[in-house]
């Protein structure tokens, strides 16, 4: 199983980006699956995640700027960032949620916030 997260790029402060994780999987409608995000020498964190039905959590960094949504037929999933901190730098990845443990990891896609 490949998880192929593209998207990411330099933004300044206040920006939008889009990010898309497509997932090589012909069950990927059943797994709830969740953006994670790693900072050099910090541990990887879920930032947002979203169930097979749809509903969705975040953590309280991103609540309200980031929205994460899902096209089961495309098997591919999305990370709307809005309103981009400084902070939200990092490298973004998918996988299921909320342990990541579901599949081997991508290589992530780079985001870099400028203030």
């Amino acid at each position: 199983v490949q998880l192929q997260a593209s998207g990411g790029g330099l933004v300044q402060a206040g920006g939008s980006l889009r990010l898309s994780c497509t997932a090589s999987l012909s069950i990927f409608s059943l797994n709830a699956w969740g953006w994670f995000r790693q900072d050099p020498g910090k541990q990887r964190e879920l930032v947002a995640q979203i169930t097979s039905g749809g509903a969705t959590n975040y953590a309280d960094s991103v609540k309200g700027r980031f929205t994460i949504s899902r096209d089961n037929a495309k098997r591919t999933m999305y990370l709307q960032m809005n309103s981009l901190k400084p902070e939200d730098t990092a490298v973004y990845y998918c996988n299921t949620a909320p342990r990541g443990t579901g599949y081997k990891w991508g290589q992530g896609t780079l985001v870099t916030v400028s203030s």
